[in-house]
């Protein structure tokens, strides 16, 4: 259990408790559910030609399992290392209103800058929703630690995962592997619609949902980026009407 009121100045023995204790946390059906994910993608990433060591780098460098999807299709299509990088970066910057929401919520009063940064690069949605759950009932003096010891052990399982599935990749079933890996929309679709503390948010998924098969035929290449930007901002105008409404 963890105590709302310990102190303000931990001791290195209070950090790893709550390293710990995140750690802990990590082991979660959301965690199970990620874990499960990267078995998917340990095929895939073997069927690409990428070596047991290339496929452990991307797993603790690209920490986000879309952008590593993204970055083996674009290897498999023959893409540039420019195109390849930029849609990796692309896809990455769906990422930057959760770093934007959790890291005030890590920032303790002696924080240092370069600890926020390093955390920042754990940031992935798995990772994001479990903290924004716990966090509230963690000191903020041991956030920073907790999260530590929670993203670390994200990465560090599905290195395991992706380490003792890559031998028998060969042996799953094309159809197995995929499913495995739409897990993983399926578990974002689930969580971020129950973390949603407003319900602007839902119906910012609702849109989504309607308008992408929709730009999808329309213009498949540019699908995602339309349906996010129309359905965010017809879920923004509705927040801001409501909420005008609320306050007269």
């Amino acid at each position: 259990m963890i105590e709302a009121g310990e102190s303000q100045a931990p001791t290195a023995r209070q950090r790893r408790r709550y390293i710990l204790l995140g750690a802990r946390a990590g082991i979660s059906i959301p965690g199970l559910i990620l874990a499960s994910a990267f078995v998917g993608f340990a095929g895939l990433a073997k069927d690409a030609g990428f070596s047991l060591v290339e496929t452990l780098f991307m797993v603790a460098v690209i920490w986000a399992l879309p952008a590593k999807v993204v970055l083996v299709g674009a290897v498999m299509s023959g893409a540039s290392l420019g195109a390849a990088a930029f849609a990796v970066a692309l896809s990455s910057v769906r990422l930057m209103p959760m770093v934007m929401s959790l890291v005030p919520e890590l920032r303790g009063p002696k924080t240092p800058r370069w600890v926020l940064y390093a955390l920042s690069h754990f940031v992935a949605v798995t990772s994001w929703v479990l903290s924004m759950q716990q966090l509230p009932a963690v000191p903020r003096a041991m956030r920073t630690s907790y999260y530590a010891g929670l993203a670390l052990f994200l990465m560090l399982a599905n290195m395991a995962v992706v380490a003792a599935v890559f031998g028998v990749a060969e042996s799953l079933p094309a159809s197995v592997s995929a499913a495995l890996l739409l897990l993983t929309p399926m578990y974002f679709l689930t969580s971020l619609w129950g973390s949603a503390r407003e319900r602007a948010g839902h119906v910012a998924m609702v849109l989504g949902l309607g308008l992408g098969p929709v730009f999808h035929m329309l213009s498949p290449r540019f699908d995602l980026v339309a349906a996010g930007v129309i359905g965010g901002g017809l879920a923004y105008a509705f927040h801001r009407i409501t909420r005008g409404s609320a306050m007269r």
